[in-house]
């Protein structure tokens, strides 16, 4: 025994990481990782998202799968439900707090969703206290729908979300300006619910994404003032794409001082906005086509209105037609205008997976692991 226990602490100082047993995942954010939340509160997305893996609507702003669901199916672990929906859930493996629009900030702030970052962690308070109430008190059926207390410590916590605020920001009439002073704030705000959790719920393993490329989404370069002189060879907004990497600098300097601040924690902050542009500046290259447009939507440059979005029903000449997907979903990046197709989420997913755009460098099975 004693010889085994100097073998372990000898790894240990090398650096040795071991795999990590996640029995949930307990997610944060917008409609990146939204997996019902938003559909359950204001009703459902409707099709013809959710076509191309559930051939239903199924709470998600896609034609399929997103980041979140591949992340559970790598950990072996059923898709997360949504905590606001009541209907068929099942969080004996974590929840899903994030929906869509979302932001860090609270709605009267900086957002379009009610459902902003303080919001949810109230929520998951709530569903801390709760759901072991339940698991004491309401039998074996109700019990076995619920996270064992141990699950809270040993889980991984997920954060994709500070997309919406950027963006707000502009389509609120700020300048770049404002919106870059805003940042310090969405950062400070962030930081103070994973301190919570550490220091409330026991949480240990974050495994935290940065922004993708904002100036890159059909939506932001349909929606706000782009001068042909501001595009960059691939057709991205640079003005926009610049605020989304001032605020991915400002966050990882949040997680470097975190690190310091909560030595027991594992801090992985995922590169997605590296990922993303890779994928959409070499959309060919990776089996994708028309990367700036939608492939759920209706004219103009991008294939994008907002007046007409996915699903919708537009009245031209006296004839009702629907906003319909285009014909192969599986080579197109974006799904709405605002959202990715399942093929592109799974593309990025299979990149950060193994840890390639993570620091430190740990794939998602080893990230309870400091370094």
């Amino acid at each position: 025994m004693k010889a085994f226990y100097t073998i372990f602490v000898s790894l240990l100082s090398l650096g040795f990481c071991f795999a990590c047993d996640f029995p949930a995942v307990f997610n944060f954010g917008d409609s990146n990782s939204d997996t019902g939340g938003l559909s359950a509160a204001f009703g459902q997305a409707g099709p013809p998202n959710g076509e191309t893996y559930f051939h239903r609507p199924a709470g998600r702003y896609s034609d399929g799968r997103l980041m979140i669901d591949f992340l559970m199916e790598k950990l072996e672990h059923p898709h997360l439900s949504a905590f606001l929906d009541a209907l068929g859930s099942n969080f004996s493996h974590g929840a899903n707090f994030a929906a869509s629009g979302s932001t860090i900030r609270p709605q009267n702030q900086s957002g379009y969703s009610p459902i902003s970052l303080n919001v949810q962690y109230s929520e998951f308070r709530d569903f801390h206290r709760r759901s072991q109430m339940i698991r004491s008190e309401g039998g074996e059926v109700f019990k076995g729908l619920m996270p064992k207390p141990e699950y809270f410590s040993q889980a991984l916590y997920t954060f994709d979300i500070g997309q919406n605020d950027l963006t707000a920001g502009y389509f609120f009439n700020l300048t770049t300006y404002q919106v870059r002073a805003q940042i310090r704030d969405m950062v400070d705000q962030f930081e103070t619910i994973l301190k919570n959790i550490y220091e409330v719920h026991g949480g240990r393993s974050f495994w935290i994404h940065n922004t993708g490329p904002l100036g890159c989404l059909p939506y932001v370069m349909d929606g706000l003032p782009v001068a042909p002189t501001q595009h960059d060879k691939f057709g991205c907004a640079v003005p926009y794409n610049d605020v989304a990497r001032y605020f991915n600098l400002k966050l990882k300097e949040a997680v470097v001082q975190l690190r310091k601040d909560k030595p027991l924690a594992a801090l992985t902050y995922v590169d997605i906005y590296s990922v993303k542009y890779e994928l959409i500046s070499n959309a060919r290259k990776h089996g994708f086509v028309n990367p700036l447009q939608a492939c759920c939507g209706h004219g103009g440059k991008y294939n994008y209105n907002r007046r007409f979005g996915c699903g919708s029903k537009i009245n031209l000449k006296e004839k009702e037609i629907s906003v319909e997907s285009c014909k192969d979903p599986s080579v197109m990046i974006n799904w709405d205008g605002v959202h990715y197709t399942e093929a592109a989420n799974k593309w990025v997913f299979d990149q950060i997976v193994n840890g390639n755009f993570s620091d430190p460098p740990l794939s998602l099975t080893r990230a309870c692991n400091k370094k």
